[in-house]
């Protein structure tokens, strides 16, 4: 049991679990959608042997087919105003089940949605704590912090997580636990709930002399937070659960503790539990930027050797824009590492085009090309998008294909040379570079059912999208999003998106953008192709699109673009890095002092410089900077407009 204050109990003596005992599950259950993810059910499914009764408590509602869901896995599926968070939850759901009913059981356990599993078995885990003398338990604790980092003062004790507390009948019948939950003040905030219960509920047990245990203890890591740090050692260890928010929390705190989830779900994979029950879930609920992150959704193919399954071949469409007519052929040659045969849609402006694109198609007779067909579009507004959602749309539609590849004539004729043909072949090498290299990318698919869709990752070479992707995108990239019902929220920095607009996808995970009417009279004409349109809107909006629909997107890089891409970053950030905090954690919270500051010349990094490494003596400097400047500027504009007058005069 580990070491805590126990005080004087009243009520019957702790107790194990009773041979042919009754247990209760309260499941709180929250999603902003109301859909119900695979991973619950098979939760539940996987918890029916141990309890007798499950009571699903939904905060607000979930879909008819989530309800479904949940009514052939649970007892009880209780819909409630989603008020007070988990805490209120089961407040609300013990009163609704009552004392009396309640008394029929041995044990109840308070759970919640915040996890996966069981990613190993429940069985040794109610075996070994079923036969404990205590009051309650948890399966896994959190430990002793000072000061607490959510007051930053005082200690957050060591508590039972509430993802999983178990309680006995001992302590469930006694004055105190109704008193517990009847002074339980209101929760409005998430801070309150770990605040006034989750941090507080072992302790106000404890040392009202209940006793109490955890199945895996944090005493045994070097972290006070195990199921955060060291997710895949508690999976070793044998703990059933691997909790979310290692996912889509901010990818720089994970960075500055070298966590890494990618690593958790190869874990979770090795004992079983599919990444088809996480990643989903993840892709329709987190920033597809943090996920991206701390999942390590980039692949670095071989580009030597293939994993193509021929026994499972994809029907697959190219829908490639041509405008410059002179890339037709190596167009046509990069499709043509496609590991199977393919149907080819080619769009373009005009009819002397189309024939000359006809032509070079017929002479060069592809084996791979089983059909083909050219199509004249009657206006260019929109370019490569407008001919992909409108010039295409039949076939986007269709249930003929299992993948479709999108990829147009780029040459970015509004950058300098060389970060054009950079970005052309940053674009299409990263696709189907070579024969071997694009079989790869369809063989992700076909190992990946919730894969939905593949393209090169952020470009950064020549073009400054770090940090700056969303460009003047972001306002209509939210106005469209809630017009489509896109739900996943927007990232704060760049996006994940097909930045030149090339990507092999799935086509039901497009449905949200295709399945739109759209028209031509929406897109700026090609004049006036610029950040804002309705193009750059739709092309950083494809992730997003398929998250809604449950599949994450990945990206795919050949080994040589990976050198290139990475010595450049590490070289960048070398350059950056001693003008800046040594953790990237730190750097954030830089940005908008340096906002406040302002930046210019050697005063800016003076500036900066006394903010990083003097803090202290920063925000006394700032406290006379701003008024010196204001005294300043007045001074400087009124000598400027004597000079005006004696000029004058």
């Amino acid at each position: 049991m580990p070491t805590f204050d126990i005080g004087p109990r009243e009520g019957a003596p702790a107790t194990r679990f009773p041979d042919g005992g009754k247990r209760v599950i309260f499941y709180l259950f929250f999603d902003h959608e109301g859909v119900v993810d695979d991973y619950v059910p098979y939760k539940l499914e996987r918890l029916r042997p141990f309890a007798e009764h499950i009571f699903v408590i939904v905060n607000g509602s979930v879909n008819a087919e989530g309800k479904a869901k949940l009514d052939a896995v649970a007892d009880t599926v209780w819909e409630r105003e989603n008020t007070g968070f988990d805490v209120g939850g089961y407040k609300a759901a013990l009163a609704e089940f009552g004392e009396e009913r309640l008394a029929e059981y041995d044990e109840l356990i308070l759970m919640n949605y915040t996890w996966y599993g069981p990613v190993r078995p429940f069985e040794p885990v109610f075996e070994r704590m079923d036969a404990e003398d205590v009051d309650f338990w948890g399966l896994t604790t959190h430990g002793s912090i000072k000061p607490n980092p959510f007051t930053h003062h005082g200690e957050l004790k060591a508590h039972i997580q509430s993802h999983w507390i178990a309680v006995r009948k001992s302590m469930f019948q006694s004055q105190d636990w109704r008193d517990y939950w009847a002074n339980m003040p209101a929760m409005t905030t998430y801070l309150d709930s770990v605040l006034k219960h989750e941090s507080v509920f072992t302790d106000h047990f404890a040392t009202r002399g209940w006793y109490w245990d955890t199945a895996f203890s944090h005493e045994a890591y070097s972290d006070a937070h195990p199921t955060f740090q060291f997710a895949g050692q508690l999976l070793d260890e044998g703990c059933p659960l691997l909790k979310r928010r290692p996912f889509f929390h901010t990818p720089v705190f994970q960075d500055r503790h070298s966590i890494v989830p990618r690593w958790f779900l190869d874990k979770a994979e090795s004992y079983g539990y599919s990444r088809d029950l996480i990643l989903p879930n993840l892709a329709r609920t987190s920033e597809p930027r943090a996920l991206y992150t701390n999942a390590a959704l980039l692949e670095v193919l071989p580009d030597g050797h293939s994993d193509y399954d021929e026994g499972k071949p994809q029907r697959i469409v190219a829908i490639v824009h041509i405008f410059y007519v002179d890339m037709t052929e190596e167009l046509l040659g990069f499709l043509s590492n496609l590991p199977s045969g393919f149907d080819l849609i080619v769009t373009t402006t005009d009819e002397g085009r189309a024939r000359e694109i006809r032509t070079i198609i017929d002479r060069r007779a592809d084996p791979k090309v089983q059909k083909y067909e050219v199509r004249v579009l009657p206006s260019n507004r929109g370019r490569d998008l407008s001919a992909f959602f409108i010039g295409a749309k039949d076939v986007l539609r269709s249930d003929d294909y299992d993948l479709v590849v999108k990829i147009h004539s780029k040459k970015t004729v509004q950058n300098l040379v060389n970060n054009g043909y950079y970005f052309k072949r940053q674009q299409l090498e990263n696709l189907l570079g070579t024969s071997a290299f694009a079989s790869n990318v369809v063989a992700l698919f076909q190992k990946e059912s919730k894969l939905g869709v593949v393209f090169p990752p952020l470009v950064h070479v020549g073009l400054a999208t770090m940090g700056r992707g969303w460009y003047g995108n972001k306002p209509g990239a939210k106005a469209l999003a809630k017009k489509l019902g896109i739900n996943v929220p927007l990232d704060d920095t760049a996006p994940v998106a097909p930045y030149g607009a090339m990507f092999i996808a799935r086509p039901e995970a497009l449905r949200k953008m295709t399945d739109v009417d759209w028209r031509y009279s929406m897109y700026s004409p090609p004049s006036d192709h610029t950040d804002g349109s309705l193009a750059h809107v739709q092309e950083r909006l494809i992730a997003y699109a398929a998250g809604s629909h449950g599949y994450y997107v990945k990206s795919t890089l050949t080994p040589e673009h990976a050198a290139i891409s990475y010595t450049s970053l590490e070289y960048k950030l070398n350059v950056v890095g001693p003008y800046v905090p040594p953790y990237a954690v730190d750097q954030a919270h830089l940005l908008p002092i340096m906002g406040e500051w302002g930046l210019g010349g050697g005063l800016g990094l003076l500036k900066i410089f006394f903010t990083v490494y003097h803090p202290r003596v920063g925000r006394f400097v700032l406290g006379l900077y701003r008024p010196a400047r204001t005294v300043y500027r007045a001074l400087r504009k009124l000598v400027r407009r004597d000079r005006g007058a004696v000029a004058d005069a």
